[in-house]
């Protein structure tokens, strides 16, 4: 296999592949990337068995075929070479010589026998555009579980409904829920569990492409498929029941005030410096007029901040973990939220606060004794 490609084109596709390629593996081929070329394309493929992604882009080939070459390395290298073209060559014995301007280098490959094969792709469910599902991604994405033994929490619930796209992540201690109206077509119908590292990957693509763009979808048992023009991402679904996060949603609030995104960010942030490293527990105290955040560590100190808001009922102190409030604030663009209470031992709620917002995002979290 030989071919010449512009180093930028390269660059870019290759970069995509870098966080699907397994960088700790004891399968080797895992850490390689696939690279075959076609009559005027290469196509790169790469995998860690529960994702994989197949890029392709524009390339003058000499001779067609197919080999595998170490992600990263291949990666690094090619990223210091001039923006020039680069002669790429597969040798029989499995070495890939590069040159580039005055620079020749070889890189000790692997067949491609051993390579995974990809699932192929099934019929076309629905056409996303980028942005909203980027935006769910943004919205939800933090609130994944990070233990691996909380199998159906690593990972978020894709609810596709003709007229809607909804995305909603949990870990036990917080719930976001991402709402967007969105005609997907009447055939656009599917619930499925996807995994953290796949939304990341997704949430990639759709910056590369722009919020316009669409995105075909598509499922089969256990795969989920998105296509973004030449480019297609395949993640192995997550097994088990997501919990019914509809019973988890407060049906009612009592008790509302608004806030300034950026100042109650920055309240947040500076009292947090005094909460406690692991439980990152701060105190909300609300009363007329008055909301004020406290934090204090016996050896290190305190620090207390309050903000005006129009508010004229009961007094009510509630813990809450200060990174999970930081999480909902910077995912929101809107310049206000709103924060949703009842008591100290019931769970507090976040909403962006506007006068026209077109989608439903709502960010429960549960009280902290403290």
């Amino acid at each position: 296999m030989e071919f010449t490609i512009a180093k930028t084109d390269l660059v870019r596709e290759l970069s995509l592949s870098q966080g699907v390629v397994e960088k700790r593996t004891t399968i080797p081929i895992l850490s390689n990337i696939l690279v075959e070329a076609t009559q005027d394309r290469i196509i790169l493929t790469a995998t860690d068995l529960e994702l994989g992604i197949r890029c392709s882009c524009p390339a003058t080939v000499k001779k067609q075929g197919a080999g595998t070459v170490p992600a990263k390395r291949f990666l690094d290298y090619v990223r210091l070479l001039p923006d020039a073209d680069v002669q790429v060559k597969f040798g029989e014995n499995q070495w890939v010589s590069i040159v580039c301007g005055r620079s020749r280098t070889r890189i000790a490959g692997m067949s491609r026998d051993s390579y995974p094969e990809l699932p192929e792709a099934a019929e076309r469910i629905a056409e996303i555009p980028a942005g909203v599902l980027s935006s769910a991604i943004s919205q939800t994405i933090f609130s994944i579980s990070m233990e691996e033994s909380r199998f159906t929490l690593n990972g978020a619930l894709l609810v596709l409904k003709p007229d809607s796209l909804t995305m909603v992540a949990t870990d036990g201690h917080r719930l976001a829920l991402a709402q967007h109206p969105v005609q997907l077509g009447p055939g656009a119908s599917h619930r499925a569990l996807l995994p953290r590292k796949a939304m990341a990957e997704v949430a990639k693509l759709c910056s590369e492409v722009g919020a316009d763009a669409k995105i075909d979808f598509a499922a089969t048992e256990n795969h989920l498929f998105f296509r973004i023009g030449e480019r297609m991402l395949i993640s192995r679904k997550l097994t088990g029941t997501f919990p019914d996060y509809e019973r988890v949603l407060p049906r009612e609030h009592p008790h509302q005030i608004k806030l300034a995104r950026d100042e109650f960010r920055g309240t947040i942030e500076r009292v947090a410096q005094f909460s406690d490293e692991r439980s990152h527990a701060v105190k909300v105290h609300v009363e007329p007029a008055e909301l004020k955040v406290h934090s204090s560590l016996s050896e290190t100190g305190e620090s207390e901040e309050s903000l005006s808001v129009d508010y004229d009922g009961p007094a009510v102190e509630i813990g809450f973990n200060a990174q999970y409030i930081l999480e909902f604030i910077r995912a929101v663009p809107e310049s206000q939220v709103a924060f949703l209470f009842k008591d100290a031992a019931s769970a507090g709620e976040l909403r962006p606060f506007a006068d026209n917002i077109a989608y439903n995002y709502r960010y429960i979290i549960m009280p902290m004794r403290i």
